[in-house]
């Protein structure tokens, strides 16, 4: 429910007739009741991080269940079931607090930044919330949460690139994948050859492999699963890597904007970045405005769409003309997502990139499409 209107007709229909509705929270925290859960919070990275464990596990002679954000290009899907008694992945999302039905056994916190505060009323108020996710994990479990972050009164376990935690050893860029090196307690795996760029994807493999070590994987079964990864629909996914690279990311937070511009910049040295940004919510456009500005900035070149308002009713005043007169490179437009394939024609494209969480992704297919026979008739 809280992803549609709280009239949404279907909705409406089962209130009305006798039926009983649960959020998929509430659900979620039934199901894993009964189970050993492994799950996933923060307010970015959880999704990469939940599909990478599950996949780690899921090929392993473990086996697992996951209930997942995004799908998961392996599989084609976000839900894996091995058996009725094997462990849970679960992707723990914080929005309307949905991750307070969950007890699991081990779980693991990526990044606290302030985000939803149409839900919480401040960054204080999500670091509570989290705190209270936290105390929700088994005593003879454990927390790893994020080099960095804290989480006052609990007891956690760090992970990061520092030498008093669980640490990743070595990182080298090679193109869209990396070599990473992880040492976990004792226990040494090396030579990964990752396919997933970026730092915070490295961050993501390693509490991703420290739980699968702990949950009984092997060093080898977790090796096989990082480097067999094929990564998760719309979180940093190439589609047309030739004349011009295309990739696509559900960023629409600025931290994840930030990441993802990095990332593109660091494995593609040299060459112009253009970046189509569709906006979600209109509340989250006010709250961190600035943010996204400054963000965005950092693209060579910035096409912007209009809003996307999902659950939303307009805020006056909030729209992407505001957001793109606060953005200090002046290589930007606004235009409408109709006129984008058009407009794609007569701009000089080296790297282009599509960011958002709203139905920008239904244009992924369009531009793939559209560039391929761009570059043929060439």
């Amino acid at each position: 429910p809280p992803a549609i209107p709280k009239d949404h007709p279907q909705l409406m229909y089962f209130l009305n007739n006798s039926f009983e509705v649960h959020k998929r929270s509430v659900g979620l925290g039934m199901i894993t009741a009964e189970h050993k859960t492994l799950a996933i919070a923060g307010t970015h990275g959880k999704t990469t991080t939940s599909t990478i464990l599950a996949h780690i596990l899921y090929q392993s002679d473990m086996g697992c269940n996951a209930f997942l954000g995004g799908v998961s290009a392996n599989y084609n899907s976000n839900f894996l079931f091995h058996s009725e008694n094997a462990v849970t992945v679960v992707e723990a999302d914080e929005f309307d607090r949905s991750f307070l039905t969950l007890h699991p056994h081990l779980s693991a916190i990526t990044s606290m930044d302030a985000d939803h505060l149409d839900i919480y009323s401040d960054k204080d108020d999500l670091g509570k919330t989290f705190e209270e996710f936290a105390s929700q994990t088994a005593k003879d479990g454990h927390v790893y949460l994020a080099e960095g972050l804290s989480l006052p009164g609990q007891d956690t376990l760090s992970y990061g690139f520092g030498d008093d935690c669980f640490a990743i050893a070595k990182v080298e860029s090679q193109g869209a994948k990396q070599i990473l090196n992880f040492k976990i307690g004792n226990q040494h795996i090396s030579d990964i050859s990752f396919p997933m760029p970026g730092k915070h994807n490295a961050m993501n493999a390693l509490v991703a492999s420290t739980m699968a070590l702990e949950a009984g994987a092997q060093t080898e079964e977790i090796k096989r699963g990082l480097e067999s990864f094929r990564g998760i629909k719309r979180r940093f996914e190439y589609h047309f890597n030739d004349d011009i690279i295309y990739i696509d990311d559900y960023a629409h937070h600025p931290t994840e904007l930030a990441a993802a511009i990095e990332t593109v910049k660091e494995h593609h040295p040299g060459k112009k970045v253009t970046g189509v940004f569709q906006p979600h919510l209109f509340s989250r456009t006010r709250d961190f405005i600035d943010g996204f500005a400054e963000s965005l900035s950092q693209l060579d070149e910035i096409i912007l769409l209009p809003i996307y308002p999902a659950r939303e009713k307009p805020i006056e005043g909030v729209d992407s003309q505001w957001l793109l007169d606060k953005i200090s490179n002046p290589n930007k437009k606004l235009i409408n997502k109709s006129r984008l394939l058009e407009d794609l024609d007569v701009t000089s494209l080296e790297v282009l990139i599509t960011l958002g969480a709203g139905d920008i992704d239904t244009l992924v297919q369009p531009i793939t499409e559209h560039l391929k026979k761009s570059t043929s008739a060439l």
